[in-house]
């Protein structure tokens, strides 16, 4: 994960609002002829950012406008690309269609918030498209039965950074936003697609997920279960994001896998394991080991590690299973977290080679 800067930050913009200026303008010059810039559109809490056309055209039966996207002070990966929407007439009395354009993708999962073969533009911008749409039409006596295709520059490559592909929207990114505001290192994006994942996977009726702290620990537990790609969350950090959500929405079998380091946290009762808002406590790291028979001088020298791999090292050079207690103590934490959920749980406790080094379970 990106650290965040110091200082103040400044917000930028969802894809969702850039669509809503450029359907906008698009349809103002379809009826009109003319392109107006910048574009001053309503968000959902009542904002009024303005927008500057970055392309714009006009054709017999059609006018595109084009958005660059601005994502303030977020590290996020459709920051700079261009949001483009060709508005053309539709079919009397249908009112606004969706088209997914290039670089925009297409559901192919059922679980999400919009049916099976449909462009992959969220709920909420597209309530906000239709308002503009209707503003425009009853500004102009038009009819509003219009036909909006949405189109991302070098969509299907920024989709590969995305958590698109594994949800089963193929061919893009996704139209998002349900403020039309990004709020920098908020970490909601990441937090939703967790909580999509789950979606995903409940309703295409799987029977095991797991969230994994990052790529070596998530490449493992793949392999070790033989998992689809749709039954790995991207927990990363989110312990507590994914627990929580999985608590009201659970599936029969969830296994964590991590670091041991990550894992620590969790056992400690971290939920949120990103190194800036939580830390390993290497003084209980030493009380474990002595339970476990350690001698003085390893207590010692776990109490001033400058890292809890160089602990673990330690424990398995004593043969002391310190992985398997910390799995153990996170399985609880975990269980704690979930309540009553009814669900098999374990945990796996990864090193930086790829090995299973630690683990647990707890029944439902």
């Amino acid at each position: 994960m990106i650290d965040k800067p110091s200082g103040p930050l400044r917000r930028g913009w969802t894809t969702g609002a850039c669509a809503t200026a450029a359907t906008k303008a698009a349809f103002s010059a379809l009826i009109t002829g003319e392109f107006s810039s910048p574009v001053s559109i309503v968000l959902p809490k009542g904002e009024q950012p303005e927008f500057v056309l970055h392309h714009t055209e006009n054709g017999v039966d059609y006018s595109t406008a084009s958005i660059i996207k601005d994502a303030g002070d977020d590290p996020d990966v459709t920051h700079g690309a261009e949001i483009s929407v060709t508005v053309r007439p539709g079919i009397p009395g249908e009112g606004v269609v969706f088209k997914a354009g290039y670089g925009v993708g297409t559901v192919t999962k059922a679980g999400l918030a919009l049916e099976i073969g449909e462009p992959a533009i969220n709920p909420v911008p597209r309530q906000m498209m239709r308002a503009v749409v209707a503003e425009i039409a009853e500004k102009f006596k038009h009819s509003g039965d219009v036909v909006l295709t949405v189109s991302v520059a070098k969509g299907e490559a920024l989709a590969k950074k995305t958590w698109n592909p594994r949800l089963g929207i193929l061919g893009g990114i996704s139209i998002l936003g349900t403020t039309g505001i990004v709020i920098p290192y908020s970490c909601s994006a990441w937090i939703h697609s967790i909580h999509r994942g789950i979606d995903v996977a409940r309703a295409n009726g799987l029977q095991q997920v797991a969230g994994c702290t990052g790529s070596t620990s998530e490449k493992f537990v793949q392999n070790h279960y033989q998992l689809p790609d749709e039954a790995m969350l991207d927990m990363g950090d989110f312990a507590g994001g994914l627990l929580k959500y999985f608590r009201k929405n659970p599936l029969p079998k969830l296994t964590i896998g991590g670091g041991f380091g990550k894992l620590t946290k969790l056992a400690q009762g971290h939920l949120d394991l990103h190194s800036g808002r939580s830390q390993v406590d290497f003084s209980l790291l030493a009380e474990l080991l002595k339970k476990l028979g350690a001698n003085p001088q390893l207590c010692e020298q776990t109490k001033s590690a400058n890292t809890a791999n160089e602990v673990l090292k330690l424990a398995q050079k004593s043969g002391l299973p310190l992985a398997d207690v910390i799995a153990q103590q996170a399985c609880l934490m975990v269980r704690k977290a979930l309540r009553n959920t009814e669900t098999q749980l374990n945990v796996l406790v990864i090193n930086r080679q790829g090995e299973l080094v630690g683990e647990a379970e707890n029944e439902s």
